[in-house]
């Protein structure tokens, strides 16, 4: 029996901690995506990044609900097919594969960061730097899933590093910053200025999905046992960011750590003014580009196992060709691979492989998929009778609502969405001429599930009936 527990515990540890990477990494750039957009305004940055959390508290409660729905996994195309019909889960699942782009290119352009706040001899060499890490993430992934423990690992050591930086920060720090706590060249009022500036910051929140789809890998339990975890998983994750959070944030207007320089982090800023240029700054900086790392190769993992979901090999739905999932021992999809390396590596050059620039596109494509899950459970509830989860779920949809809408304002963030909106209608044409087969709505929990023994990758596809 103790074993068993044992057994449990280390499969949790692995599993909650290697699924949080994305959204515990956004940590990195999402504080800074704020002061930004507030113009470096510290005295309303607190309050911005408070309104970031109470959201992601909101969605995550819409996510408790779906795990007693979907415990076998799927995530919001799941809750939408359910809802609406399959053929609309083709817009959780455009939205999703635009995100896992995305995220592998602002993590690596962070990570590029992280390193050169450290060594700035490097910074003359940042494209080529975030192209290389590009490149190594993408050929780790060949080896398949069997980093989960490694990824919980760096997880780990990011956050208890972290919680050690906040705490010199708090009671022993080195130096002060010379920002002012507010721009003056800042004249919108505090109440607009926030509204304006939390939905750049509302990258934290990508990755809250994770769980929800991610407990298909946990094959070797019950539903019961995979609603657990992914609950347990889904607020650790929440407790952890909003620590780290707010932590850093209040460090920043403690320590008055404002807008960085060009060739440094703001966090990097708050480290290197809470600890000194010392070993624990250095171990900061290594556990952030790790982890960064980490959160590129989950999704370099997630996105080519969508598209090989969603293909006609291996039981797959059959909408994509059969190239993209085609995979090799390692149940890995090379071309899928292949695909999301030539596109991120587009997006990195584009940018400069500076994260702030990807930063206004990145929290846009994913809440296309929170707003249809929230909406989706919302008509679950009503059809239930259950009033109050159903005005949680509809609150929920309107701050997402109000999120998209603030962003797509911004101008050029508008081709994220447009990009999730063309594949969204890309893919349902493709199912249309195959013959609309099932299993669309689980094309999620497919791309996570674990292989079967002796699975082979080019088995014949499922039945269209």
């Amino acid at each position: 029996m103790a074993s068993l527990i044992q057994s449990r515990l280390v499969l949790l540890v692995a599993f909650a901690f290697a699924v949080m990477g994305d959204p515990v990494s956004s940590v990195a750039y999402a504080i800074e995506a704020a002061l930004r957009a507030l113009h470096g305004d510290l005295g309303l940055l607190i309050p911005t990044m408070g309104l970031v959390l109470g959201i992601i508290a909101l969605v995550s409660l819409n996510y408790h609900q779906l795990y007693a729905r979907f415990p076998e996994g799927g995530g919001d195309a799941a809750a939408t097919g359910a809802a609406f019909g399959e053929g609309w889960a083709f817009l959780p699942l455009g939205s999703l594969i635009v995100d896992y782009t995305l995220t592998i290119t602002i993590s690596v352009a962070a990570g590029a960061s992280a390193i050169i706040a450290y060594l700035p001899g490097l910074a003359t060499f940042r494209i080529p730097l975030a192209l290389g890490l590009l490149a190594v993430v993408a050929g780790l992934t060949w080896f398949g899933h069997g980093g989960r423990l490694v990824f919980a690992t760096m997880t780990i050591a990011f956050v208890a590093v972290a919680l050690v930086v906040v705490a010199r920060g708090f009671f022993a720090p080195v130096a002060h910053g010379s920002a002012p706590l507010a721009s003056a060249d800042h004249h919108e009022s505090g109440a607009l200025a926030v509204l304006l500036a939390f939905p750049v910051a509302m990258a934290l929140a990508t990755g809250v999905e994770a769980p929800s789809s991610a407990i298909a890998q946990l094959g070797q339990l019950d539903d019961s046992g995979r609603r657990h975890f992914g609950r347990i998983t889904l607020w650790l994750m929440l407790a952890i960011v909003v620590a780290l959070t707010v932590g850093l944030s209040v460090l920043a207007v403690t320590l008055r750590v404002g807008i960085p320089p060009a060739d440094s982090t703001q966090i990097a800023e708050i480290a290197r003014t809470a600890a000194g240029d010392g070993s624990l700054f250095a171990a900061f900086q290594v556990t952030t580009a790790i982890l960064l790392l980490a959160a590129a190769s989950s999704s370099f993992q997630a996105g080519p196992g969508l598209l090989k979901a969603l293909s006609e090999v291996g039981g797959g739905v059959g909408v994509l060709p059969r190239r993209l999932g085609q995979a090799n021992r390692y149940h890995t999809p090379y071309w899928g691979v292949v695909v999301f390396l030539a596109i991120s590596a587009a997006i990195v050059v584009a940018a400069g492989a500076r994260e702030q620039r990807v930063v206004l596109f990145y929290a846009v494509a994913v809440f296309a998929a929170f707003l249809c899950g929230l909406l989706a459970m919302a008509r679950f509830f009503r059809a239930e009778r259950r009033r109050l989860l159903q005005t949680t779920s509809v609150v929920g949809a309107l701050a997402v609502a109000l999120t998209l809408a603030v962003n797509v304002a911004r101008g050029y963030p508008v081709v994220s969405l447009l990009a999730a909106l063309a594949l969204a209608v890309t893919l349902h044409a493709f199912w249309v001429r195959a013959g609309r087969p099932r299993g669309v709505d689980q094309a999620e929990r497919m791309a996570e599930a674990a292989p079967a023994p002796g699975e082979s990758a080019d088995a014949p596809p499922a039945s269209s009936n």
